[in-house]
């Protein structure tokens, strides 16, 4: 049994290979990246919930050593420094993203 002379070449194998992949490949969808609203909203709520974390903390420790604004104060600067961290991750990211898919600005 011959085999057919097309089937076996590389280079056609090749471009049905590509081919057949293009095909199962998904489609990009719409919602899949952040608009800057989204993206604004998200760093506004990691801002927040540091704060609130670092409330709900810092005023349980107070109660618990009847320190009321010592831990309070402490907690909340805590908090506000984590979310501000948090929030600078958030905006490398999203830089980065934005130079690897060349919007750069």
């Amino acid at each position: 049994m011959a085999e057919d002379p097309e089937n076996t070449d590389p280079r056609k194998l090749d471009e049905r290979i590509a081919a057949a992949r293009k095909k199962l490949e998904p489609k990009p969808r719409a919602d899949e990246h952040y608009s800057r609203a989204n993206l604004a909203w998200r760093m506004v709520i990691e801002l927040v919930a540091g704060l609130a974390i670092g409330f709900g903390i810092g005023y349980g420790l107070d109660v618990l050593f009847g320190t009321m604004p010592l831990f309070l104060v402490l907690f909340i600067l805590a908090g506000f420094a984590a979310g501000v961290k948090v929030m600078l991750r958030t905006a490398k990211e999203v830089t980065v993203e934005d130079e690897g898919r060349g919007n750069g600005g």
